[in-house]
């Protein structure tokens, strides 16, 4: 994969490479990349020499290159789009044109994949030096800690490093980790044996676990639009019929959701009950209570991904807690708040599901690292995380509250209420075209586009409280954004 770097410099006269080709090799480079999704529009040819500050005759040319490289397709009237190369020759022009098929009726385009896996390789890179809007994550400045180290130190002592390292852990996961689990649970009003338990590496394969037990290719499953991308995608490469749910401030669109049931007997519902990525919105019991009603009229379970509980008020309604894990599977991790790259995540299930679920795991990963779930253990414990998780929430507030003027006073507008870690704001202007003149910049944004299951224009962009409380950023932001609304070619 090519080195990742979006701050590119200005294209040089007289240099040793035409301008044509620097500005081909440019854009080349983040088609390669995958910054550019398929399906993304580039910049219209005076849009682009204004804002390269050279000659539509040199976009032109530029264009033509990438071309001919088969990395973008010209469509009538329309303009340059980033070419889908995994499905080069496989259709013709007018069929990339025309409109996708049925949400309901079909698994997802290919497209959506891309969407995710940009978003994805956004995550692993921080190109420009700085904090990054559309990350995803806590800068790693916050998540620094002594005790997670001094755990790690403890459990690979002599004795039990040889024994966690020669041989498989727990099938289930690490008993004292499940137990753990088990105790913060019973605490969120969730009672739950530590044998109704499963560690997975990560609340992704624990969601993916679920998928491939529960599922067959072909099922319907529901998913909240706005949402993450990756879900998406994942389901549609498991040969699953997607259906997008409209997530509103309060939960799902009920009318929407009673709808499909009636019409496509789905299978499964995963959603994010507690700040809600990438709204920030939280689930109101009413709404629970009427999606866990639909769950045992329609027989389908409902997943709760519950990524973002750690920072979550006490109050905050949980599907999970309301069912007693009737219909419902609780899915949840370490990785945005503690330690991204121990992938300690787990699930809790119903007890007639756990052995299916714990066959799913064994096919896929034998078992997960017992020496990092034992560490684990021991932050929870000792009080560690939970210590760490209220620091977090404290910073995370204050970082909101300056996000969120600073946002304002850029011209931004909240479409929903400030919370949890991601700001859901409508910046006025498409925001995947402000986002390819922010990437100039060196700025990754997440526009609007990379939350829906079919690529739409959007004015929507989904922020970071904890990477935008810079003014330096909305310093740079808010002339772009004026910049892409007036059609101007620079800053």
């Amino acid at each position: 994969m090519p080195a990742f770097v979006v701050s590119d410099p200005a294209l040089v006269r007289h240099a040793h490479q035409p301008l044509t080709e620097q500005l081909a090799a440019r854009f080349a480079h983040r088609i390669r990349a995958r910054l550019l999704a398929p399906g993304t529009r580039l910049p219209s040819v005076r849009e682009c020499a204004r804002q390269q500050g050279v000659s539509p005759a040199t976009v032109v040319v530029a264009y033509d290159l990438l071309q001919a490289q088969g990395l973008v397709e010209a469509r009538r009237q329309r303009g340059f789009f980033v070419r889908d190369t995994a499905l080069a020759g496989t259709r013709s022009v007018v069929a990339q044109a025309a409109p996708p098929p049925s949400i309901a009726q079909a698994t997802l385009a290919s497209g959506t994949a891309f969407n995710a896996t940009a978003l994805i390789r956004g995550m692993f890179h921080d190109p420009a030096g700085r904090l990054q809007p559309g990350a995803g994550t806590f800068p790693p400045e916050w998540l620094e800690t002594a005790f997670l180290s001094a755990a790690l130190r403890k459990v690979a002592a002599a004795a039990q490093l040889s024994q966690a390292s020669l041989r498989y852990g727990e099938p289930m996961g690490d008993s004292g980790l499940r137990r753990a689990l088990a105790h913060r649970l019973t605490g969120m009003h969730l009672p739950v044996a530590p044998e109704h338990i499963i560690t997975t590496l990560g609340a992704t394969q624990a969601l993916d676990i679920v998928s491939r037990t529960l599922l067959k290719a072909g099922d319907a499953v529901m998913v909240e639009e706005p949402g993450w991308s990756v879900e998406f995608a994942r389901l549609a490469a498991l040969g699953m019929r997607v259906l997008p749910v409209p997530r509103r401030v309060d939960g799902p669109d009920l009318a929407v959701m009673a709808r499909y049931c009636e019409e496509h007997a789905p299978k499964l519902f995963v959603s994010v009950s507690v700040f809600h990525n990438p709204t920030g919105c939280c689930l109101s019991p009413a709404a629970a209570h009427r999606v866990l009603q639909l769950a045992h009229r329609f027989g389908f379970h409902v997943v709760e991904d519950d990524t973002y509980g750690h920072i979550a008020p006490e109050h905050a309604t949980r599907l999970s807690v309301l069912d007693g894990l009737q219909r419902s599977i609780y899915v949840s991790g370490f990785a945005k708040i503690l330690a991204p790259d121990w992938r300690v995540g787990f699930l809790a299930a119903p007890p007639a599901l756990v052995e299916r679920l714990l066959d799913t795991k064994l096919l896929s990963t034998l078992t997960t690292p017992s020496l990092l779930e034992r560490a684990m253990a021991l932050c929870m414990e000792q009080g560690h995380l939970r210590r760490h998780a209220e620091r977090i929430k404290t910073r995370l507030d204050a970082a909101r509250a300056r996000s969120v003027r600073l946002a304002q006073a850029a011209g931004c507008a909240f479409v929903t209420e400030p919370a949890g870690l991601f700001g859901w704001v409508d910046v006025g202007v498409d925001s995947e075209a402000l986002a390819l003149r922010m990437l100039d910049l060196g700025y990754l944004l997440a526009p609007g586009t990379l939350f829906h299951a079919t690529r739409q224009p959007s004015t929507l962009m989904r922020i970071n409280f904890a990477t935008t409380q810079d003014a330096a950023f909305w310093d740079t932001f808010g002339p772009v954004r004026d910049a892409v609304a007036h059609g101007r070619s620079g800053v």
